[in-house]
């Protein structure tokens, strides 16, 4: 069984033309869970699949991260993925749950007509630890971002680790990237009180885990080159990268 992760966007906020940070873990080349949904990461994944996604997580509730859930809402409800209506999974920490509610599905009355609520076309499944999703076990870890408990990043056991927007997370990276994982890290040029930068991940990361991250989420192609040029792998756009297959539940708890 092949496993990949392809990266339908990787820029910040304004790096329009880089795509809405977002990718997806696939298995034999079909997508299982999409990261992420910005504001056209849906247009993105329809072109890569030519289907509305069936499973998603969300690691926190910025717009340029959540900004397509509206579509999706739509696409489920009256488009191309209503044979899946109120069967599209979305995943998420419990802590992030308000956060949603307030910023997407709270509107008074997601369609004109009545008669619907928002979450009616999802099947919306808060976590803590992690989740299950076709037989494999997903592990959330939470993040610094902004404010604390509003941040969460993804890992695959053995497979990925996806840190979601964050500042250097170095403990959490000891623990969740411990047995080798790949770790997609967001980083930029140039650090601020939300995001990491190229200085700190000299700073915070031991060299043996630097050569193993991947990174996105940075301000615009020329700072995605200028990265690369320090020697680091850096995603882009429509990007696949290979991952090894996840632990079994054994191994993950050997």
């Amino acid at each position: 069984m092949e496993w990949t992760l392809r990266f339908l966007g990787t820029g910040a906020a304004h790096a329009v033309e880089l795509g809405s940070a977002s990718a997806v873990i696939e298995r034999d080349g079909r997508p299982l869970l999409l990261i992420d949904c910005g504001p056209d990461a849906l247009d993105r994944y329809r072109a890569t699949y030519g289907e509305s996604p069936r499973a998603l997580y969300l690691t926190h509730v910025h717009m340029d991260h959540v900004a397509g859930m509206e579509r999706l809402f739509f696409q489920t409800w009256f488009g191309a993925g209503a044979d899946h209506r109120g069967e599209v999974k979305l995943f998420t920490h419990a802590a992030l749950v308000p956060w949603l509610q307030s910023r997407i599905a709270d509107y008074p009355g997601v369609l004109a007509e009545g008669g619907v609520n928002y979450w009616d076309a999802f099947r919306l499944t808060p976590c803590s630890r992690g989740f299950w999703l076709e037989g494999q076990w997903f592990e959330v870890f939470a993040t610094r971002h902004h404010r604390p408990g509003t941040s969460f990043g993804l890992r695959l056991p053995g497979s990925l680790v996806f840190t979601g927007d964050t500042r250097p997370i170095p403990e959490q990276l000891a623990l969740y990237a411990e047995t080798g994982e790949p770790v997609a890290h967001d980083c930029g040029r140039v650090g601020n009180p939300s995001h990491t930068g190229l200085d700190d991940l000299v700073r915070e990361y031991p060299g043996e885990l630097r050569q193993r991250l991947w990174l996105y989420h940075y301000g615009s192609a020329a700072d995605g080159k200028a990265m690369a040029a320090e020697g680091y792998r850096v995603a882009g756009p429509g990007e696949v990268f290979r991952l090894s297959p996840p632990l079994t539940c054994e191994e993950n708890a050997g």
